[in-house]
């Protein structure tokens, strides 16, 4: 796993370090526990490729002027064989360098010879990382943060992998508690109203009101009759319960395939219940001395758990004392676990008996407040939830049409759902548009994901990948076909436009460590779209068909390079790379 990068950076840290050790052995430099100062990219590259502060972090302990020290460092440094063919001072005593050939070589030789696993990197390897995303309530369709959620956690899992770690995606199916018991009130109330009619049978005033509980009754009642009508009530409530569920899961299971994801697990959080995983949990807490019983209810003392967390982070006490800390009921007074309870047994069995290293969830940020609780709840438990558990919140999801805010779906005149989504724009388009940064609110416009022209960054990116197959083609075509990596003169491609844009090849591999680093898999986005747009002016800038055979066969290389790297990007974000557009 090649990253020229990460590799010119540590070569520029030792070469600096060799530098300053020369200067100490001639006395040019105090001796001293100087440490490797950061290398960075500049912002510009007028400026160098590459500079280190290495002169102004030591000037304090060596008792001598940055220049001073940047100059003794720039007298005693050896290039040769490296990947810089210059450095220089610049400004309070930077130091910069500037690449040479070899590393422009040895970025494309890492294209070539790692091929489809070009960018990956193995810094994770040996990490068991689950990432559970969506697990949508199944009593309805999916909406919109259900789709920006599965995309976010689909490319997540997806880059996770890519940098080494062994990842597993799962759909936590919240198919017990309130929202079931309501889910099956809802559709027992329509069911009868079928057959008494709606004046007979009252309505629950918290029922779903959606037209798909009437749908869902009609179809049982299509299917069975009036069967259940004098049956025992919990009966009948059970037995619409699971009709609906059995409808309504695998109808999520088709959307998100159609949305190119699978998952390894379906969890049900009814297995926690009948296998009385939940109350050994809450009885676990209770052993610890983290519960007491009020009211006839058993509650978790989080205020307490928080209060001591927050005071090991460091916040002051005085701090702490002015926040509104809460406790929570795990076990109500009519007997029933909370759903808290339920979300603690779940961490739980992923950490205690599946032994994932690092869980992540990707939740609405309306869940914010359950955060440090349900963290707070595995500390106590021992199981260092503040330390494993990571929550990604993502914000709402705005949805346009040309500028115009939209709610209702065109086809089915209700709130638009995943599927609506869908029928509406391409898949690509609306994985694209979803793998946005997490934590902004993002604004979806449907007219320009179906626009095809370089105002749409997904066919701005995916147009570049089919160029570059089209060229291919072409030449192919005319006996002219990409050579190897070794038969390519590397003098030919130092234009600007050609540098900028092997620059940007090598840059693919850090924002696949930085998407791992962030839990952001939109630096995938941004960094094709850049590459993209360094693709096109070079395209625009450098002829290759009817070049000269030596310049033609460079300038192919470096197209098909960027073809190779497109693709892997697109791939990555679950997205195609069309060979003609």
């Amino acid at each position: 796993m090649i990253n020229m990068i990460q590799n010119a950076k540590d070569q520029a840290a030792a070469l600096a370090m060799s530098a300053y050790q020369a200067a100490v052995r001639d006395g040019t430099l105090p001796q001293a526990e100087v440490k490797t100062a950061p290398v960075e990219i500049p912002k510009d590259t007028a400026n160098g490729d590459f500079t280190t502060t290495f002169a102004l972090a030591a000037s304090k302990l060596l008792r001598q002027p940055p220049q001073k020290i940047a100059q003794a460092l720039l007298d005693h440094m050896d290039l040769a064989g490296s990947y810089f063919a210059s450095a220089e001072i610049a400004g309070p005593g930077f130091l910069n360098f500037r690449l040479n050939e070899s590393w422009y070589q040895g970025v494309m030789t890492a294209v070539e010879s790692e091929g489809d696993a070009y960018g990956t990197a193995g810094h994770l390897k040996g990490q068991k990382i689950m990432v559970e995303f969506v697990s949508a309530n199944p009593t309805g369709p999916m909406h919109m943060g259900n789709a920006r959620g599965g995309v976010l956690g689909d490319t997540l899992a997806s880059v996770l992998a890519a940098c080494g770690a062994d990842v597993t995606r799962e759909f936590y199916v919240n198919d017990a508690g309130h929202q079931i018991d309501k889910f099956a009130h809802s559709i027992e109330a329509r069911y009868l109203q079928i057959i008494q009619g709606e004046d007979a049978v009252p309505f629950p005033e918290d029922g779903y009101q959606g037209a798909d509980i009437r749908e869902l009754a009609q179809a049982y009642y299509d299917q069975n009759g009036d069967k259940l009508l004098h049956a025992d009530p919990q009966e009948r409530q059970e037995a619409l319960a699971q009709y609906g569920l059995s409808v309504n899961l695998p109808k999520m299971k088709t959307d998100l395939r159609r949305y190119k994801i699978e998952y390894d697990n379906w969890f049900l959080e009814s297995s926690l219940h009948e296998s009385g995983y939940v109350a050994e949990t809450v009885d676990l807490l209770t052993e610890r001395g983290w519960t007491y019983e009020k009211d006839g209810a058993l509650w978790l003392r989080t205020a307490d758990i928080m209060r001591e967390n927050l005071l090991k982070a460091g916040k002051r006490p005085s701090d702490v004392e002015k926040l509104d800390l809460k406790d929570d009921v795990l076990r109500r007074a009519n007997g029933f676990y909370t759903y808290f309870a339920a979300d603690i047994a779940y961490h739980r069995n992923k950490f205690a008996v599946r032994g994932f290293d690092r869980v992540i969830n990707i939740w609405g940020a309306d869940h914010h407040g359950h955060v440090a609780r349900l963290k707070g709840a595995l500390d106590a438990l021992g199981l260092d939830g503040t330390g494993r558990l990571d929550i990604v919140l993502m914000q709402l999801v705005k949805l346009l049409r040309d500028g115009e805010a939209v709610r209702m779906s065109k086809r089915t005149g209700k709130a638009i759902s995943l599927s609506d989504l869908l029928d509406e724009v391409s898949v690509d388009a609306a994985r694209w548009y979803f793998n946005a940064k997490p934590d902004t609110q993002m604004e979806f416009d449907l007219g320009l994901a179906v626009r095809e022209d370089s105002e749409n960054p997904i066919y701005y990116v995916e147009y570049a990948h089919a160029r570059i197959c089209s060229l291919l083609r072409t030449l192919g075509e005319e006996g002219v076909h990409v050579p190897a990596q070794a038969d390519v003169d590397m003098s030919l491609l130092a234009g600007e436009t050609e540098t900028a844009l092997i620059k940007q090849l090598a840059q693919f591999c850090e924002e696949i460590k930085l998407a791992a680093r962030d839990y952001d898999p939109s630096h995938i986005n941004r960094c094709l779209q850049e590459l993209a747009a360094c693709f096109h002016r070079f395209y625009n800038a450098c002829r290759i068909k009817g070049e000269e055979a030596a310049v033609q066969a460079a300038r192919l290389k470096l197209a098909d390079d960027t073809r190779v790297v497109l693709r892997n990007g697109l791939r990555l974000i679950g997205v195609d790379a069309p060979e003609k557009m």
